[in-house]
């Protein structure tokens, strides 16, 4: 396992989320029932969703595992960056399942961040991003307002995408 940058290590999982940093929530509806959920936790977990959305994942074991290595890249060509992370926790339960990263040195922020598929008693399926951060590096200080704004709308497409992934996996023939 490598070096957090944050002492706060799996605040993600149940919350509250600690004083000193930007908090972030987001959580939108995915489908519903049994089914919607598995393949929605599928998704998360195999980190599928983060690839549907763009985002280019190199990880160390095919779903997310506790001490696992994540690099994940953004853009493209001379305006692309990729930044480290290792999975905090994981949860794969009958109505939840997800997992959390956290920063490692050379990330521009630190911090941790959640990805959790829920599924409720009324079989609503529902998709949350939790996390906080502040920035740890010169470039991520001077973009300042600029990084929650583009976090809050990274988040609003990882629900889209997998809202979209879970309705095409629940229109394939048996």
């Amino acid at each position: 396992m490598s070096t957090l940058t944050y002492p706060e290590a799996g605040a993600t999982r149940l919350g509250p989320l600690p004083d000193g940093y930007h908090h972030l929530h987001h959580r939108n509806r995915v489908g519903r029932g049994r089914a919607d959920f598995e393949a929605a936790g599928a998704a998360v977990t195999e980190f599928r969703m983060h690839r549907a959305s763009g985002a280019g994942v190199e990880a160390s074991a095919p779903r997310a595992e506790p001490g696992g290595a994540v690099r994940v890249s953004l853009g493209a060509g001379p305006v692309s960056f990729s930044v480290p992370c290792q999975v905090i926790w994981t949860e794969y339960g009958t109505q939840r399942i997800g997992f959390a990263y956290g920063t490692l040195p050379r990330h521009p922020e630190c911090g941790e961040e959640s990805f959790v598929v829920d599924l409720a008693d009324d079989g609503t399926v529902s998709f949350t991003v939790m996390a906080f951060s502040r920035p740890a590096r010169w470039y991520a200080r001077l973009a300042g307002p600029l990084v929650p704004v583009a976090q809050r709308w990274y988040a609003r497409r990882l629900g889209r995408t997998l809202r979209r992934i879970v309705t095409q996996a629940r229109q394939k023939p048996n």
